[in-house]
């Protein structure tokens, strides 16, 4: 298993997560059919919210020090967590790189949570149902919801499950 890390990404991470970011959106176009802007880029505004709200928090996973993916997170102070945004490079995949780095923000958030994805994506409905599973045993839900603003979408799966507090120390 390779050596995952997941560290908060700060001012100085910028650069890398923004080109993480044009990777990740650019596999996402293939399930909303967006395409890039006039200069190449992709919409960024959860992007630029993880780095500015307080209420985000961005997240770089390196795997043996090389930058292999990124989460967002939002509403840390709601009620319910949500991983907005969560990549792992391709040549990082399928190597346990997603699995570690998912259980490594999780855990900073203990609560409830809440994940996103589309049913056309048949890696990621395989992946989330087996971190629900491996995280929450049996006591996880799944639900659809329209996309916000997106009619001509079909309806994202949502994961919810909780995360237990970590025991006190002895």
């Amino acid at each position: 298993m390779p050596d995952v890390s997941v560290r908060l990404a700060n001012a100085t991470d910028r650069p890398i997560a923004e080109r993480l970011w044009l990777m990740f959106r650019h596999d996402m176009s293939q399930f909303d059919a967006l395409l890039p802007n006039q200069d190449g880029t992709f919409r960024s505004d959860r992007l630029r919210a993880a780095f500015t709200d307080a209420d985000w928090a961005p997240y770089l996973l390196t795997s043996d020090k090389h930058p292999a993916g990124l989460a967002l997170v939002r509403s840390l102070t709601g009620p319910t967590r949500v991983l907005n945004s969560f990549f792992v490079v391709r040549g990082a995949r399928r190597r346990g790189v997603g699995l570690q780095a998912v259980r490594a923000v999780v855990t900073k958030h203990p609560g409830p949570w809440e994940v996103a994805f589309q049913d056309a994506n048949v890696a990621a409905v395989c992946f989330w149902r087996r971190i629900a599973a491996e995280i929450a045993d049996d006591a996880w839900a799944e639900e659809r919801r329209p996309v916000p603003d997106r009619p001509d979408l079909p309806p994202d799966v949502w994961i919810s499950f909780r995360v237990p507090e970590p025991p006190p120390p002895p």
